[in-house]
């Protein structure tokens, strides 16, 4: 099994403390499935500082005060001209590239890093080599008006290491297309890299239920014959020839030119059978401007539209961990047999020992109809006094995964589970996820528990965190409860003892509160895929998100703010849920459009700009620093209430939602912005959340012996742009990690989560565009939601599928877009702009970049 500290130990043992990657896979043993762990493993180092990748190799980082010199420039060639310099020209940044199609990019630098702010425009001829996603530094060179320009000079970390494409067998030579339309170079497969290593993907692999259905959609799975990639699997060598150490004798020699033939033969047959297969490649050579990439074929994943190979896709193009190595599996065995041993003999002492037991109320679990982990169960009852007592019992995972084991390793690896339509990548093995960890009805389970004392007016008034033993007393499902709220009346297929009208008051009442405080709460109905019995896509549904939904999430915020109110009355390194003021540039985007409806975030907003920054209309606008926006949470709350039930709603609260940003995970307490909280973390998910994990780890280690005694709530009042309380001191504070290590954990986190989030949305991107293409030519009422020099993209009323009218439609009215409006009109007094409500048809379908393109219908065909 190979670990980060066996790379770092190899590599200080190297006369210049670096290895190629052959090097590393040759001396540490890496053979099939260990082989991607390693170059998983060589990401998270150089993440870590702890490496520096070379062209060709990989080297330990040097010491902190230790400068890296920077990578030279390439010197220019007599006669061309260096592209003009302005008077920062040495400035440098660093930053993540995202790449266009086109060949330009941009580079957004991190947040703290020098150079920081604004995107950086990186045209064609300068991006130096690299891939979209890759971490990079950026000299400056000029300025485009307002936008910043600058040129790729070194490539800090490559993103990819795998690429999945399509495979495709020439005369000349074999490559593959990758999926990605921003990675627009091709791989070429030199002979003998076309066939892949043969692995058993082992029952780790993560597979969803529809790849073990007897119904297949295609004519060869239903006939029981082997698709393409099976039949080329089967008739594949088993393993490549060993190459011979003794030096070959006189009948060898003569026979190399035959073997020669036939090797390139087999290459031949082999790379025909993959031709317009979808494979995943290993990047063996980045190449160069004037050199290509180069990869080996490391699996083969089947015909494009084969049965599940979608989501397979999707898995290696976001190069999402799926499978789980060895020892952490034969670790999770091991905990599972010792507890069903213990449970055979009567219960596990430890586990009873130190805890409360909870197991005679009747504490239930409330979660979807397919879920699989039940992670977080809940009791309400009231309070003599008047108010409620809240229970929220969270399954203790780390009383099972413990710092620095295998599964805390894998754990850590993954971030989160990632969950598709109809599967699911989980954060642990199922012997953790779905059996130990996850409370199951009617089976004991140790849980960390947040026991709240909350007032009539909503506000919790006194909590303690306790280590417990509950006995969940039914799994109950959102559609079920969401019945039994609209009639509390005791029902014979439930538990007895519940409140169920106190329960749905209490969620009233916590909702409430939070709107006093002016937590902006964004209702946007949530596409959901609907399966045939076949599992394939029927239809796209909106998702329902009834009462029992809204009870569930009251609830587990109220259990995250009152552990995160203790983790900082504790003044202890920790991981919070942090979310930044918005961006004054989006606020003013977002005003702008919304100006057009009528509306304005408020007197807070910057609504009223002053001439003379330029915006993308070639106006100079005066944009105010943060500390100049006076926006608040409440601002958002007011204005989405206002346009409750309006035609408008639909329109304004996504684009409120995109000039707000993204949530992340920080050891520093900065305040959660969206819920108006100043104190937040993430305490209920445990089994799908690394944070989770980490913040149980820490309640762990404040617990005094015999548990904690009952707490006062003192809650600060949420303030936008206030100076974030002082960082913590590190882990002498009671903390088992320190505030630096933390640091690099929440980031790992954030990256992982938003990493999943793509992947998940880019799935969803493409079962709509595979359901649109069956339907070409038919009508659909829409609405735009925006608009701009490319075209209008609309949102279907009916099925929640976003696409694009493309400007090239719109000639037959000889249509002009009006920056001033952000509208397209016509010569014949036709209009189109964002709220505008239209029949569109579906014209043309992008695979390559899974876009649906619209076309206006004709009123008069109606």
């Amino acid at each position: 099994m190979i670990h980060p500290e066996s790379i770092l130990a190899l590599l200080e043992r190297q006369p210049r403390r670096q290895a190629t990657y052959k090097q590393l896979l040759r001396e540490l043993g890496a053979r099939g499935a260990e082989r991607h762990r390693l170059r998983l493993l060589l990401a998270e180092l150089l993440r870590q500082k702890k490496l520096v990748e070379l062209r060709h190799a990989y080297r330990l980082a040097p010491a902190p005060d230790a400068a890296a010199p920077a990578r030279p420039l390439p010197a220019q060639k007599p006669g061309r001209r260096a592209p003009p310099a302005a008077a920062g020209a040495s400035e440098r940044a660093r930053g993540r590239i995202s790449l266009h199609a086109d060949g330009y990019g941009f580079v957004l630098p991190e947040r703290d890093a020098p150079g920081g702010g604004e995107d950086i425009f990186i045209p064609p001829p300068m991006t130096g080599g690299a891939m979209h996603g890759d971490q990079v530094e950026v000299e400056l060179t000029r300025s485009a008006g307002e936008r910043r320009a600058g040129k790729v000079v070194r490539i800090l970390r490559r993103q990819h290491a795998t690429v999945v494409g399509v495979f495709h067998a020439t005369p000349r030579l074999n490559y593959v297309q990758p999926f990605d339309y921003r990675l627009s170079q091709r791989i070429e497969i030199p002979p003998g890299g076309e066939q892949p290593q043969i692995g058993d993907a082992g029952r780790h692999r993560v597979l969803g239920s529809e790849a073990q259905r007897s119904g297949a959609p295609n004519e060869a799975q239903r006939s029981g014959a082997p698709n393409e990639a099976q039949r080329s699997a089967q008739q594949r060598p088993a393993q490549r020839p060993a190459t011979p150490s003794a030096a070959p004798s006189n009948a060898q020699r003569s026979a190399a030119p035959d073997e020669a033939r036939l090797s390139a033969a087999a290459g031949r047959v082999a790379a025909a059978r993959l031709n317009g297969l979808v494979v995943e490649v290993e990047i063996s050579d980045y190449g160069s401007p004037l050199r290509p990439m180069r990869g080996q074929v490391i699996e083969v994943l089947g015909a494009r539209d084969d049965f599940g190979v979608d989501v397979e896709i999707i898995i290696r193009k976001h190069h999402l961990p799926h499978r789980f190595a060895e020892p952490a599996l034969a670790e999770a065995e091991a905990i599972h047999r010792r507890a069903a041993s213990a449970a055979r003999a009567g219960g596990e002492p430890e586990i009873a020992a130190g805890r409360r037991d909870f197991r005679r109320l009747p504490i239930v679990t409330i979660d979807g109809e397919t879920a699989r982990d039940f992670d977080d169960a809940v009791y309400v009852e009231r309070r003599p006094e008047g108010g409620f007592r809240l229970q929220v019992h969270i399954a203790d995972v780390a009383h099972y995964v413990q710092p620095d084991s295998e599964l805390d390793r894998e754990a850590r690896l993954r971030g989160t589970s990632v969950y598709f339509p109809d599967r699911a990548i989980p954060m642990l093995p199922s012997e953790l996820s779905t059996d130990l960890c996850s409370l199951r009805p009617l089976e004991e389970r140790p849980v960390m528990s947040c026991l709240m004392e909350i007032t009539p007016a909503g506000e919790i008034d006194a909590y303690e965190i306790v280590p417990g033993l509950i006995r969940s007393a039914a799994r109950l499902t959102y559609t079920r409860v969401n019945r039994q709220l609209q009639d509390p009346r005791p029902a014979a297929d439930l538990p007895g003892g519940l409140d169920w009208a106190a329960m749905l008051e209490l969620q009233q009442t916590l909702y409430r509160k939070r709107q006093r405080d002016g937590s902006v709460d964004f209702d946007l109905p949530e596409p959901e895929i609907a399966f045939d019995e076949f599992g394939l896509m029927r239809s796209i549904v909106k998702s329902e998100r009834n009462a029992a939904h809204r009870l569930i999430e009251e609830y587990m915020l109220a259990a995250n703010q009152a552990v995160a109110l203790h983790l900082e009355q504790h003044d202890v390194a920790a991981v919070y849920r942090v979310h930044d003021t918005p961006d004054p540039a989006k606020v003013l985007e977002f005003e702008e459009i919304a100006a057009g409806f009528g509306y304005s975030l408020g007197p807070g907003a910057p609504a009223a700009k002053r001439m003379p920054a330029r915006d993308r209309r070639g106006r100079r606008l005066e944009i105010p620093s943060s500390g100049e926006l006076k926006i608040a949470p409440r601002n958002y709350q007011q204005l989405a209430a206002r346009i409750s039930g309006k035609p408008e709603e639909r329109i304004l609260s996504y684009l409120m939602l995109r000039s707000l940003p993204q949530a992340r995970y920080s050891p520093a307490n900065l305040g959660h912005f969206a819920l108006a909280m100043a104190t937040y973390t993430h305490f209920t998910s445990p089994i799908r959340r690394y944070p989770d994990l980490l913040v149980h780890r820490i309640l762990k280690r404040l617990l005094p012996p015999g548990g904690s005694g009952r707490r006062l709530y003192r809650a600060r009042r949420y303030a936008p742009n206030a100076a974030p309380p002082p960082a913590p001191a590190l882990s002498e504070t009671g903390s088992p990690l320190t505030f630096k290590r933390l640091l690099a954990l929440a980031r790992e986190s954030s990256d992982a989560e938003r990493r999943a989030e793509e992947a998940e949305r880019d799935l969803m991107d493409w079962k709509k565009v595979r359901f649109m293409e069956t339907r070409l030519g038919e009508r659909f009422p829409a609405l735009v939601t925006n608009a701009g020099k490319n075209g209008c993209y609309v949102e279907l009323f009916d099925l929640f599928i976003e696409g694009l009218i493309p400007a090239a439609t719109l000639e037959d009215d000889h249509f002009r877009f009006h920056p001033g409006t952000r509208a397209w009109m016509g010569a014949r007094q036709r209009r189109l702009a964002i709220g505008d409500r239209l029949e569109v048809i579906v014209e043309r379908i992008d695979p390559v970049r899974n876009r649906i393109h619209f076309a206006p219908a004709d009123p008069a065909e109606g």
